[in-house]
C-alpha cells in the first residue's frame, strides 16, 4: 500500500475518518458503491500518485473504468486541500506562479 499510494495504514485510517465526518460514506439513492470507503480512498490516492488511467486503475481494484472515474469524481474534491482562511499575525504569504 505505501509505495503504491504513498499512505501508511495509519495515515489511511486518519484520512478515512475525516472522509466519514465529511459524509463520504453516507447512504445515497441508487446503487451502492461496490468498494468500501477505504478501497475508494486508496483508488483515488493511487490515481493521483501514479497518474494511471482509469482503464488501468479499474482492473487493479476490481471495478470498471467508469466506476473508477465516478469514484475519483466523487472523492477527489473531498480529498483536495482546503484553502486557508486565516494566517498567523506576522505571516507573509508568498504566491509563486509557473513561468
Amino acid at each position: 500500500m505505501g509505495p503504491f499510494t504513498g499512505l501508511s495504514p495509519r495515515a489511511l485510517g486518519k484520512l478515512v475518518t475525516v472522509l466519514r465526518r465529511q459524509g463520504a460514506d453516507a447512504v445515497r439513492k441508487g446503487r451502492p458503491w461496490s468498494l468500501s470507503l477505504e478501497d475508494r480512498t486508496l483508488l483515488v490516492a493511487a490515481s493521483w500518485r501514479t497518474n494511471l488511467t482509469m482503464r488501468q486503475l479499474g482492473p487493479l481494484f476490481g471495478v470498471s473504468k467508469s466506476a473508477a472515474d465516478r469514484i475519483t469524481d466523487h472523492l477527489g474534491p473531498m480529498l483536495a486541500l482546503q484553502p486557508r482562511k486565516r494566517f498567523a499575525k506576522d505571516t507573509v504569504p508568498i504566491v509563486w506562479t509557473a513561468p
